[in-house]
């Protein structure tokens, strides 16, 4: 396929025949790194560094041993936050696999009826906060990559079987995500969100990212909601939030020096957006964090 990295999403299908799974890997940058969909499911596991993950419309943090399943034609992205010119050889664990390979297990083995919340939590990707179980879990991942044949089959299912039954999980996009599946479209909001990513931090405001992609602030407006579910400043607030979180988990940093250096200009809409989103002051943020992180 001509388009094969441009468009991880098509890869899947060119599997070969006596494959049930695939298994890729690759590092950051990467032209595999892009905000796209695809029609299987792709479990995800990051091995080094920390930055933003996108899942249909919801934005959130990721770090070492983060672990998301992604349903099919669900657009995502993981964007790492590293200092200019900075590389890393190997980033990402990806494992695909289909509705179709599912359905047949479903059809022949009927203990996978078991799973079927499990697959339709899925759709909207589920992110599993592993605990005691991250050494385990890891492991198996490592097994896939290295396995062939019906080995890897029973690897796969042996790690299905311990993330369905784990207790820690949170469905990520909401309910009311309608995904963009139009490839033209994708390639223009990967544009939009990548300039979002790298201006945020700025007094970033709609009309210049409508500028950017060549459309009236109007048009803009009426697109972003439509394509990622969320109004333009609720989406780059969610972005400066997160990113405080960040400061407050692991700097001394004052609050208002953190709140500058988000994007806001204020402290009192900081402080209102903070709660609004976190439904706690950043005060008390960065006291529960540090119990946790110290």
């Amino acid at each position: 396929m001509t388009k094969e990295k441009n468009s991880p999403e098509f890869e899947f299908i060119n599997q070969q025949a006596d494959q049930s799974i695939r298994y890729l890997e690759h590092g950051y940058p990467s032209d595999l790194v892009r905000w796209h969909y695809h029609e299987e499911y792709e479990l995800h596991l990051i091995k080094t560094s920390s930055g933003k993950v996108f899942i249909g419309d919801y934005i959130g943090n990721f770090s070492a041993n983060s672990l998301i399943l992604v349903g099919p034609n669900l657009p995502h992205n993981w964007i790492s936050d590293l200092e200019k010119g900075e590389q890393i050889a190997l980033r990402d664990n990806v494992i695909n696999f289909s509705q179709k390979v599912i359905d047949r297990f479903s059809d022949v083995f009927p203990e996978m009826q078991e799973l079927d919340g499990f697959w339709d939590r899925a759709q909207y990707g589920i992110e599993f906060f592993l605990g005691e179980h991250t050494t385990k879990v890891v492991k198996l991942i490592e097994d896939i990559s290295k396995a062939t044949g019906l080995r890897r089959l029973t690897l796969f299912l042996t790690t299905l079987e311990i993330l369905a039954a784990l207790p820690d999980y949170r469905v990520l996009a909401s309910s009311a995500y309608v995904p963009v599946k139009d490839e033209k479209e994708l390639d223009r909001l990967n544009s939009l969100i990548t300039y979002i990513m790298d201006n945020y931090d700025n007094q970033l405001t709609q009309e210049d990212v409508a500028k950017h992609v060549k459309m009236t602030p109007s048009y803009f407006s009426k697109y972003f909601k439509k394509a990622t579910g969320q109004r333009f400043v609720e989406f780059v607030n969610s972005l400066r939030i997160n990113k405080a979180c960040e400061l407050l988990s692991h700097s001394q940093q004052p609050i208002t020096e953190i709140c500058f250096q988000v994007g806001f200009n204020n402290i009192a809409n900081f402080n209102r957006r903070f709660f609004t989103l976190k439904q706690m002051r950043p005060s008390e943020y960065r006291k529960i964090s540090m119990s946790v992180f110290s």
